[in-house]
C-alpha cells in the first residue's frame, strides 16, 4: 500500500470512532503487504466509509424521479454495504495477488537452486544463490531465511518453504528434494536434483489445469448475465412504450452505468483471487533510461485524441456521439502513450529471453570441450541471432576492451544485461559468472539450465494456454463483440421507436426511454455506450489479469487499445445499421 492511500484510510477511520473487533487474518494481509496499518483502522475505514454514503444516497434519491426513488434507495444501500466489503477484504485480495504473483517464480527458484547444487552441492550455497539472483517477495522471503540460519545447522529451505506451504506445496517437496541432495551420494544425487524440478514443474501445471477447469463456468456466467443479457434488454425497451409505459432513463443509468459494471467488477475480483499462479511480465519502472520521464506526451495526445473523436462522432454519426467518442479516444490514447515505453523495454526483454536456450547451450558445450567461460560467451555470440546475440556481442566486447570478468561485462554498472530487467537472464549470467571460476565442471550445469530455461517457459506457456479460451473470449468481448451489439441495439431501438411514435422531437418530449426520438435515443445511446466502454475496460483488465497478473502497465496499455478499438465498433455499429433502419 502506498503513503497515499494509507493516509486516506486513516481518514476514513475517523469517521467511526466507535470499537471494533480483531481480525487475525486481516492481520495477517495487511503484515504481508508491509503496511503500518492496524486491522483496526481498516475495519472503521469501511463503517466510515458508509456513512460518508448515506447523505449522497439522500440526495440523489429526493432529486431524481419519483418513479426511480425506490430504485436508486436500494441501489444506493447496496452500494455502501459494497464499499464496506471493498474496503474490508481489500487488504486480503491485495495480498492474495501479490502471493499468487510470488507463487510464479517459485519454479524458476527451485531451477536456480538446482543449479547451483550441480556445480557445488551444498545446500547452503544453493539456498543464498536462489535468493540473491531473483526478484520478488518469493526470493526475498528466502534471503531472510536464509540470513536467520546462518551460522546454524540449516540452509533455510525447511522455514522457507514451512512458510509458503498453504500457498505451493510442491515447493516444500521441491526444496526438500534439493536439499536431500546435498548428502545424497554422487549417484543419487542428479536425480533427487531432476525428481525436485519435476515436482515443482507438475505442481505448477497441476494447480493451473485444476484453475482452468473450474474457470469456464463462471466465465460463461459472467459473459451470459454481465453482457448478453443486459445488451438484449436494450433491444426491448421500446417495445415497453407500445405497452403504455415507459422506463426513466435515471433508472437505466443507474442499471447500466453503475449496477452491472459494481457486479462486473465484484466478480472479476473474485475469479482473479482465485488464480493460484500467475507468471507478471518483467518489472519495468519509470525510472528506466529507455522510458521518458516526460510527463506531457500522453495529456498531449489525449487532447488531440480526444477533439478527432468528438469531431468525427458528431460529424459522420450523431451529434449526440461527440462526448462519448471524445472520452473513449481520449483516455485510450493517453493509456497507449503512457506505458507505450514500458511495453517496448519488455519486447526487449522477451526477445533477449527467447534466445536464452540456444545460447546457453552453446556456452555450455564449449565449456565441457574446455574452452574457458570468456571464449566460450564470445564463440557464442558469432552464433546466437537476435537480441540474445547482441547481448552476448556487447558482454564479450567489454570483457576484450576493458579487462573485465564475466559478471562484470554482464551486470556490472554499465554490462551488456544493466538495463534489462530479466530475472532469467541476469541469473543466467550469475551462473556463468560462477563457472568462470569452476571451469570445465560447470559446463554441464550451463547445458542443464538451458534445459531448464526451456522448460520455464513451456511451463508459463502452457499455463496460459489453459486459461487461453476464456481470456480470449473475454477480450473479444470487450474490444469488439459487446460494443458492436450495443451500437447495433441501441440504432435498432432508435429505429423502431420512430416507427413506433411517428415523429422526431416532439413537443413535450421527457427524457425517457421509449419517449421522443430526438431525446430518448441520445439518452439511450450515451447510457449505453457509456455502460460498452467501461464493459471493455473491465473485461480486458480481467483477460489480462488472468492470462499474465494484474500488472498495472500491461493492463492500463491493453485497457488504452481497447477502449479506442471499443469506441470506435461501438460508434461504426450505430453508422452502420442506422443507414438500414
Amino acid at each position: 500500500m502506498t503513503s497515499a492511500v494509507e493516509q486516506a484510510v486513516r481518514l476514513l477511520a475517523r469517521c467511526y470512532p466507535w470499537p471494533v473487533g480483531e481480525n487475525a487474518e486481516l492481520d495477517r494481509s495487511l503484515g504481508f503487504l508491509g503496511s503500518d496499518l492496524c486491522p483496526e483502522t481498516v475495519v472503521r475505514a469501511g463503517y466510515g466509509a458508509a456513512l460518508l454514503c448515506l447523505p449522497v444516497i439522500v440526495l440523489v434519491g429526493v432529486v431524481v424521479p419519483t418513479g426511480a426513488t425506490l430504485l436508486v434507495l436500494g441501489c444506493g444501500a447496496a452500494g455502501a454495504l459494497a464499499v464496506v466489503h471493498a474496503i474490508h477484504s481489500a487488504p486480503h485480495t491485495l495480498a492474495t495477488a501479490r502471493r499468487t504473483r510470488a507463487v510464479g517464480e517459485a519454479p524458476a527458484l527451485v531451477s536456480r537452486a538446482i543449479l547451483r547444487m550441480r556445480v557445488t552441492p551444498a545446500t547452503e550455497t544453493a539456498a543464498a544463490f536462489a535468493a540473491e539472483t531473483g526478484r520478488g517477495p518469493l526470493a526475498d522471503s528466502l534471503g531472510e531465511h536464509v540470513r536467520r540460519a546462518a551460522g546454524g545447522a540449516g540452509s533455510g529451505f525447511h522455514s522457507f518453504t514451512a512458510e509458503w506451504d498453504e500457498w505451493f506445496p510442491a515447493l516444500r517437496r521441491a526444496l526438500l528434494l534439493v536439499e536431500s541432495a546435498g548428502t545424497a551420494p554422487d549417484g543419487e544425487r542428479e536425480r533427487a536434483l531432476d525428481r525436485g524440478m519435476a515436482a515443482v514443474l507438475d505442481g505448477t501445471r497441476d494447480r493451473m489445469a485444476e484453475f482452468a477447469s473450474g474457470l469456464q463456468g463462471p466465465a460463461t456466467a459472467l459473459y451470459a448475465f454481465g453482457v448478453l443479457l443486459p445488451l438484449a434488454l436494450v433491444a426491448m425497451l421500446p417495445a415497453v412504450r407500445t405497452a403504455g409505459a415507459s422506463v426513466p432513463l435515471a433508472a437505466i443509468v443507474v442499471l447500466y452505468d453503475l449496477a452491472l459494471p459494481a457486479v462486473l467488477v465484484a466478480a472479476s475480483a473474485w475469479l482473479l483471487v482465485r488464480r493460484p499462479v500467475t507468471f507478471p511480465p518483467p518489472s519495468v519502472g519509470r525510472d528506466h533510461p529507455d522510458v521518458p520521464s516526460r510527463w506531457w506526451p500522453a495529456p498531449a495526445a489525449g487532447l488531440v485524441a480526444g477533439a478527432v473523436g468528438w469531431l468525427s462522432a458528431s460529424g459522420l454519426v450523431a451529434p449526440w456521439t461527440g462526448p462519448l467518442g471524445a472520452t473513449g479516444t481520449a483516455c485510450g490514447a493517453a493509456l497507449v502513450v503512457y506505458y507505450r515505453p514500458i511495453t517496448t523495454v519488455r519486447e526487449h526483454v522477451r526477445a533477449v529471453e527467447s534466445g536464452l536456450t540456444d545460447a546457453l547451450y552453446q556456452i555450455g558445450r564449449r565449456v565441457e570441450a574446455g574452452d574457458a567461460v570468456e571464449s566460450a560467451v564470445a564463440g557464442a555470440a558469432d552464433e546466437v541471432a537476435g537480441a540474445t546475440g547482441e547481448v552476448l556481442r556487447e558482454a564479450a566486447r567489454r570483457q576484450r576492451r576493458l579487462k573485465i570478468g564475466v559478471r562484470e561485462a554482464f551486470l556490472g554498472e554499465y554490462g551488456a544485461l544493466a538495463t534489462t530487467p530479466s530475472t532469467r537472464a541476469r541469473s543466467a549470467a550469475a551462473l556463468l559468472a560462477l563457472a568462470a571460476s569452476e571451469g570445465r565442471p560447470a559446463g554441464g550445469a550451463i547445458v542443464a539450465m538451458a534445459d531448464s530455461v526451456e522448460e520455464l517457459a513451456a511451463v508459463e506457456r502452457q499455463a496460459r494456454h489453459e486459461v487461453g479460451t476464456v481470456t480470449g473470449t473475454l477480450a473479444n468481448t470487450a474490444v469488439l463483440f459487446g460494443p458492436l451489439v450495443a451500437g447495433a441495439t441501441v440504432a435498432l431501438s432508435a429505429g423502431i421507436d420512430t416507427g413506433v411514435t411517428g415523429t422526431v422531437g416532439a413537443p413535450g418530449a421527457t427524457e425517457t426511454v421509449g419517449a421522443a426520438p430526438a431525446a430518448g435515443t441520445a439518452g439511450l445511446g450515451l447510457a449505453v455506450g457509456a455502460y460498452a466502454l467501461v464493459l471493455a475496460v473491465i473485461l480486458t483488465a480481467l483477460s489480462t489479469g488472468l492470462a499474465h497478473g494484474l500488472d498495472r502497465a500491461l493492463v492500463g496499455y491493453r485497457v488504452g487499445w481497447a477502449l479506442l478499438t471499443a469506441t470506435a465498433t461501438y460508434l461504426a455499429a450505430i453508422y452502420a445499421v442506422g443507414i438500414f433502419v
